[in-house]
Formats: C-alpha cells, structure tokens, sequence
C-alpha cells in the first residue's frame, strides 16, 4: 500500500473502520466498515481529521489564530457573525495547506488514480464530519458533496471548502451556543472513485413513512443519486418484504436527472430522454441485489439502516454510504421515555378508549 499509511494526513478506507469516526469522520469510518464486510464500495482514501487541524493551527485571520477570532464571536451579533465566518472561509478556501499535507493528498490521489487505471480519475469529494452522523448532534451546513472532480490541484480545493463549510454562519452559531470548544473541531474529507451512474437512489431498512421493520424501502431514479437527494425528481419507489419478498412499486415519470458536466467534470441537470422517463429505473434483478444488500448491511450494524446506492452501466450494484436511520430510531426512543401519566391511562388506552366494565 505504501504512501497512503505514511502520515496520519490520509488513510486508505481499508484500513479504517467504525472505530475510527474521531479520524476520518462518519463516512469514512462507515466505508471503511462496508469494505471490511465485503460489500461492493467505490475505493477511496479519507483526509483526516489532523490534517484539517494542522492546516488551521497555520492559519491566521485578520492576524488571530482561527480558532481564537471564532471564540470571540458573539452568536447574537449577526452582522459581525456574518463578516467573520466570511473572512474565515476565504482564508481556508485560498491558502494552501501546509506542504506535508497538500503532498499527502496529491500522493494519494495518484495513487488511486493508478488503483484505477485512470490518471485523471473523477472522485466525489464529501465532508465527513466527526459528529454529523451521530443523532446527539448534529451541525448544520456539514454535508458538502462535490461530484465529478478531476485531477490533484481540483481535489485539494474541493478539500479546502469541505474544511471551511465548517465556519458556515449556522456552524459556528451551533457551536457558540452549545458552548462546544473550537480545538475539540475535528473535519474529515472523503475522496471516493465516482461511480458512472446508470440509475441510484436511497433505501431503508425500514419503512421510512411508517416504521415497519418487515421490509426494504428503495427510492430510484436516472443519473446521479444528488437528483434524488435534492429532490429535484420524483422517484421510482419500491417496498419489498423481506419475509416474503412481495414487492409494491410506484414507478414514476421522471423528467430530469443529473449527470455529469459535458468536460466530464462537475454535474448538469437536464432533461431524461422521452423513452426513459416512464420506465423503471432498475430491474427486478437489480431490485433482487439491492434488498439482499441491505439486509447485509442491516445484520452487520445490528440496527436499521439509511443507505445511498448506485447501479453503473453494467448493472453493478455499489453502496456510497450507510448510517443508522434516525427517525424512527429517535421515535422508538422517545416512546420508550415516556411513560403514561397515570398507569388507568396506560389501560384506557389498551382498550381503545373503552372503560372496562364496573369502572
């Protein structure tokens, strides 16, 4: 493997796993976990999160420490909040990282890119921040994606606003008011072979409208899963059972997609081909591999979970991410916290609101 494990700067995903979220983030430690379980993921390499701490420890705004000028800040000063978080930002988007740091990157991008047989290899760049996927908290404005990236000089630069999305105006306010210490800030950034995507989407373990653990819930469109996420386009959708494996489906028009720029960096939105636009965007066989998957996924984490998929043009199945799902898990909980008032309320409502007889 060699230069990738050479500095704490970057690390392979394979060589990291969910014990590692404090290093590489949320993503990267569950990519890392999916490859270590054998399922298909794009490869890729995580900038860690000492990397994003020694290039701010470097960085000087207005003469002060970064993380000073943030501390300084009043949250109910929205102007001065404003013009700050500005100042930041630009700073960290425009100054070079330290050499070791900008040499590790570019060190490990070429090495993907010769993993891949491709010298200009289009990467997704994505924030993966250390606390972003955990349901205690959860910051704003931490789920930066850039698509169709090409080329070492580009990849650093979509890692530098990965960094600054953390000084977002809602970022520091977040921070400022939960009085969380800006030296335990920890950003890491994900750099993964982007998947030419026939179709993507989402799917649940559960049931995403009702809970119901019994099934698959799969959300499918053309193109690039960013449509589906945006929610730029109606998608497909698709409940399978996982006892009998009975399928419910929704097949709908689908007008736009995205897909990458015509220099084949970046991503357009335009319109879906008329003949493709009420056809499903997977096949049953797809389908079949999808579910399977999940139920993978779901049995190695012990806990439903909340998947981002594609299908490249060749029908091959990869998973982009998997985490916990949290709205139903956060309902469970509450409900579980919340005893009756009275335990004759718990009764009357057992009975479906009928008294029982003498009462």
């Amino acid at each position: 493997m060699g230069t990738l494990v050479t500095t704490r700067s970057v690390l392979h995903f394979r060589d990291v796993g969910l014990g590692d979220v404090a290093t590489v983030g949320g993503k990267g430690a569950s990519l890392g976990e999916l490859l270590r379980a054998g399922i298909r993921v794009p490869t890729g390499f995580a900038v860690t999160t000492a990397a994003f701490r020694q290039t701010v420890e470097h960085l000087t705004v207005g003469g002060e420490p970064v993380p000073a000028r943030v501390t300084a800040l009043d949250p109910g000063d929205a102007a001065r909040l404003a013009a700050a978080t500005a100042e930041i930002r630009a700073v960290l988007e425009s100054a070079p990282p330290p050499a070791d740091v900008a040499a590790a990157v570019t060190a490990a991008y070429a090495a993907l890119c010769e993993e891949c047989g491709d010298p200009e290899l289009p990467v997704a760049v994505r924030s993966s921040a250390t606390s972003e996927d955990s349901a205690e908290a959860s910051f704003a404005g931490l789920q930066d994606t850039y698509l169709w990236v090409r080329g070492a000089d580009s990849v650093l630069e979509h890692v530098r606003r990965c960094w600054a999305s953390l000084y977002s105006v809602e970022s520091v306010t977040y921070r400022l008011r939960r009085g969380i210490p800006e030296t335990d800030l920890g950003m890491a950034v994900v750099v993964q072979r982007m998947v030419g995507a026939r179709s993507s989407g989402v799917m649940f373990t559960r049931s995403p409208k009702s809970g119901d653990k019994s099934v698959v819930a799969i959300d499918a469109s053309w193109g690039l899963g960013s449509a589906v996420v945006s929610g730029d386009v109606t998608p497909d959708s698709f409940v399978v059972s996982k006892v009998t494996g009975e399928m419910k489906r929704t097949v709908a028009t689908k007008t736009r997609w995205h897909r990458p720029g015509p220099s084949g960096e970046g991503v357009v939105e335009t319109d879906v081909p008329a003949e493709l636009q009420d056809r499903p965007s997977v096949s049953d066989e797809e389908i079949a591999v999808l579910v399977a998957t999940a139920r993978r996924v779901e049995a190695h984490y012990g806990c439903p979970q909340d998947i981002e998929w594609a299908v490249d043009d060749a029908g091959e199945v990869f998973l982009l991410q998997s985490r916990p799902e949290t709205v139903w898990a956060d309902k469970d909980h509450a409900a579980k916290a919340a005893p009756a008032a009275r335990p004759f309320d718990h009764v009357f409502n057992l009975l479906g609101g009928k008294r029982p007889s003498g009462g």
